[in-house]
């Protein structure tokens, strides 16, 4: 009976290993938010940019803007992760990026689509009288877009905003295939050795949750306080 209860999963001295190694895990946790705050930057450039290109009346700046989104809203996030990291230092070496650069950027580009798609929903959503009358005053396309269109769509494009910071965090998850040192590959790799995989798994899942849990509620808030606003 004494070997059955040691060789549980969930046996005391597994978790006491795994608080003994905390630090390994507190490393990963500030790596995965250096990785999303880092992602966070690149797509959020990269969606107002393409969103605003989709917006315009402009045919073939339209088109490069669904050719972007179009590409990495239909290949899998690993298969961006494996062509940058093996497949472009075989281009050239000047290519050879590291791991966190790759995941920065992959991550970036891959979020920055469905961004775009949200900057392009939220600047549709603005009445087109706000373009007229910004014309009539000679703003210019980007200055109509910074200063009137923009922060109109604001209140409409962040619940869904929101929503995609949380993808993002999680998607992070996915540098753990080159070895990225982030809350995942952390896990798995403190696991195998030693085979302590219900307290590893557990622990990547609570801190996933900890930056998770309180943006996707911030989300639920936004789309309830924009409901009551079109209402009233």
């Amino acid at each position: 009976m004494f070997i059955i209860a040691n060789a549980s999963p969930f046996a005391l001295y597994r978790w006491e290993a795994l608080f003994k190694d905390w630090r390994l895990f507190g490393d990963a946790f500030l790596y995965t938010i250096l990785l999303a705050i880092g992602s966070l930057i690149v797509a959020m450039l990269l969606g107002i940019f393409f969103g605003s290109l989709s917006a315009m009346q402009n045919k073939p700046l339209n088109i490069i803007s669904r050719i972007y989104v179009e590409f990495f809203q239909n290949t899998p996030l690993l298969i961006q992760f494996i062509v940058v990291y093996y497949g472009f230092p075989l281009i050239s070496p000047i290519l050879t990026f590291s791991t966190t650069t790759i995941a920065i950027i992959c991550v970036g580009f891959y979020h920055g689509a469905y961004i775009s798609e949200v900057v392009r929903s939220g600047i549709g959503a603005v009445p087109k009288g706000q373009f007229e009358a910004a014309y009539s005053q000679g703003f210019s396309y980007g200055k109509t877009m910074r200063h009137v269109v923009l922060p109109q769509a604001w209140r409409i494009m962040l619940p869904p905003l929101t929503n995609q910071v949380v993808n993002l965090i999680k998607n992070t998850s996915t540098v753990a295939i080159i070895s990225g040192a982030d809350v995942m590959f952390t896990a798995n790799n403190w696991s195998s050795i030693n085979l302590n995989y219900i307290p590893a798994f557990t622990m990547a899942g609570l801190l996933y949750f900890i930056l998770c849990f309180p943006l996707a509620k911030l989300a639920r808030n936004l789309e309830e306080n924009n409901k009551k606003a079109y209402t009233r």
